[in-house]
């Protein structure tokens, strides 16, 4: 017999999530490939694994048995990939990390580029997740390390079983179209009787800007809710309405924007996310480094690692 470490993450997936369309969405395949997927290993292993029961999925006893040991199995492979990369005089790794646009767009293209000059044997991939989800999928061992933020009014909750290094302190800037507002400063409250342009409340930036409106004494008005920043600053341009953006965000920033200070400053931090498992990592140690270089380049830099 022989196991495919694939098909295990897949098992685990769905094991952890209960249906086949929640563990296809947290490994970003479909529903159909991984339904193909777990078939295939219930004939590799010559057992049912699993049955329907509605639109959940029940493992079996030997599914559950297969389970145990893929986490054993799963880990074991993470604790060789260490081995291997601090037995080396060179490193060599692929990783691959959860990102979302502003980071992708602000921070990763000069660290990526340093990295690739001191170290190229490093491959980072990327995958683009809403910021509240990249912490769970590295939890998960979907993803090796995440950008992860953390608002001054809304800090988002931790899981003791990720590690997390500060990368980067922002300001939010209000966002408005041209000649709006013409002064270089502006405080929320003045904001209050304009049209917004936000991210959903389930979102921890439509959630964090709602709350620092809130405690400026006001609910934002939202005309418009969009969850791509891109899309709201684009919307912006148009004298549609008005938004926060942060630092990172300034280089999504198109034509017909303004960028005033707020003259109480809303601030997030943006840290880097792994597991505890891989603190070691020396691949990743060297991609922290190059990013953390990266932010300080910008003037966003930070020193402090949060335990």
């Amino acid at each position: 017999m022989e196991l495919s470490l694939h098909r295990l993450r897949m098992l685990r997936e769905l094991h952890r999530r209960g249906t086949v369309t929640a563990a296809a969405a947290s490994l970003h395949y479909t529903a159909s490939a991984v339904s193909q997927q777990l078939a295939q290993l219930e004939r590799d292993v010559g057992a049912k694994l699993f049955e329907r029961l509605g639109r959940r999925v029940q493992l079996t006893e030997l599914g559950m048995l297969l389970t145990e040991h893929a986490e054993e199995i799963l880990g074991s492979v993470e604790r060789a990939t260490l081995a291997l990369e601090e037995a080396q005089d060179a490193v060599s790794a692929r990783l691959t990390a959860g990102v979302w646009a502003s980071v992708a767009s602000g921070l990763l293209p000069s660290a990526l580029t340093a990295l690739a000059a001191e170290h190229p044997g490093i491959q980072v991939r990327t995958k683009e997740l809403a910021p509240e989800d990249t912490a769970g999928a590295v939890r998960d061992g979907n993803l090796d390390f995440s950008f992860v933020i953390d608002y001054s009014d809304y800090p988002m909750p931790w899981d003791p079983s990720l590690a997390r290094v500060v990368i980067a302190v922002e300001r939010l800037h209000a966002a408005v179209p041209t000649g709006v507002v013409p002064s270089g400063t502006v405080a929320l409250t003045e904001l209050a009787e304009h049209p917004w342009i936000l991210a959903g409340p389930r979102s921890h930036f439509g959630r964090a800007v709602r709350i620092a409106c809130q405690r400026n004494g006001f609910e934002p008005k939202i005309n418009h809710e969009v969850g791509e920043q891109a899309t709201a600053l684009a919307m912006v341009g148009a004298g549609l309405g008005v938004t926060l953006v942060s630092d990172l965000g300034l280089s999504l920033l198109p034509p017909g924007v303004d960028i005033v200070a707020l003259t109480e400053p809303v601030m997030r931090t943006v840290s880097i996310a792994h597991r505890m498992t891989a603190t070691r990592r020396p691949s990743l140690q060297l991609v922290i480094e190059a990013v953390r270089a990266a932010a300080a380049e910008k003037g966003l830099g930070a020193s402090s690692p949060i335990p």
